[in-house]
């Protein structure tokens, strides 16, 4: 310990109680500015020496260059599509994400999608309870014998590959920023061989300017036959749009979305009223299961990411 004074820790977003108190133990003088208006919050970035956040800002040059001594952003969760992450490393500013703490929520959750997109387990719960009783048009596809392609083979690609076996089916993935990363839960192939073997395309992939719309017709034309497609990644990776025309023309065979092109930054809001025709179209089609992007929010991934972003931060600086 030295007589400095405890490096500031801003927390600017909700996290479990275990992050701020592992930082406190190790010396860091810990702020709740969860609730704090923005101009508050600049008012004080120039003392702090990290910040604890979701999506509530942008981390971009104008919020860092106010941020005079930071040292590290600790976003708690897995996107960094706010953050100016080049910047930041012009900066020296460490930026933690905890992909580590939600991977197991998003592996279950994918599969629980994947049940319940090919056998209508939220169709005909909703027809029971509306007095009807529809056995031969709920009919459902196993998984067994199917051939599950997964785009992004890093925490949750590969979380959900292990929770599939059992099932009996071949798991082939792919992954542009990996070499050699096969395992025993999945081959790696080219993005030319998965689309030629898939049945099932799981998408775990960071947002990233170039994978906007990276699902849009002319990907989803290149499978040689119809998909089931599970989405617990990003909802601008997939353009609503042309996902919806290969919905209705038969080439995707229904399809799984946790996360929607169109929420805004904070993941927390979405108003269907004010969303545009693609979307209303996926709210009529019987072979569509939509989620609120909750996918890696369980109770024990909340816990998970802190513990996460508490051992990143105490194993690169240590005690203060």
């Amino acid at each position: 310990m030295t007589n400095n004074p405890a490096p500031i820790v801003l927390f600017l977003a909700p996290t479990e109680p275990v992050l701020w108190e592992r930082l406190t133990a190790l010396g860091y003088d810990c702020r709740d500015m969860q609730e704090a208006p923005e101009d508050q919050v600049f008012a004080v970035l120039p003392q702090a020496f990290g910040i604890v956040i979701r999506s509530r800002f942008n981390i971009d040059r104008n919020f860092l260059d106010a941020a005079t001594q930071l040292v590290f952003v600790a976003r708690s969760g897995v996107g960094v599509e706010h953050i100016d992450l080049d910047y930041a490393a012009q900066r020296n500013i460490t930026v933690f994400t905890s992909p580590e703490g939600s991977r197991d929520a998003v592996g279950e959750h994918t599969i629980g999608l994947l049940l319940m997109l090919m056998n209508h387990l939220a169709r005909a719960d909703r027809q029971v309870r509306q007095g009807k009783w529809i056995r031969g048009g709920n009919r459902g596809h196993e998984i067994k014998g199917k051939t599950v392609g997964i785009i992004g083979y890093g925490n949750m690609g590969q979380a959900f590959a292990r929770r599939l076996q059992g099932f009996s089916c071949k798991v082939i993935a792919y992954d542009k920023f990996k070499t050699n990363y096969g395992d025993e839960y999945a081959s790696a192939v080219s993005l030319e061989e998965l689309k030629e073997q898939a049945d099932i395309l799981s998408l775990h992939i960071p947002y990233l300017p170039e994978n906007h719309h990276l699902v849009d017709a002319a990907y989803l034309a290149g499978f040689q036959h119809p998909i089931w497609l599970v989405n617990t990644a990003r909802g601008l990776v997939v353009k609503t749009d042309d996902l919806v025309q290969a919905l209705d023309d038969g080439r995707v065979s229904g399809a799984a979305l946790d996360v929607i092109e169109y929420e805004d930054q904070s993941f927390v809001h979405l108003d269907p009223k004010l969303q545009p025709a693609a979307f209303h179209r996926l709210l009529e089609l019987p072979n569509v299961v939509l989620n609120p992007h909750i996918a890696g929010w369980s109770y024990e991934a909340e816990e998970g990411h802190a513990q996460t972003l508490a051992d990143k931060i105490e194993k690169t600086y240590g005690q203060q």
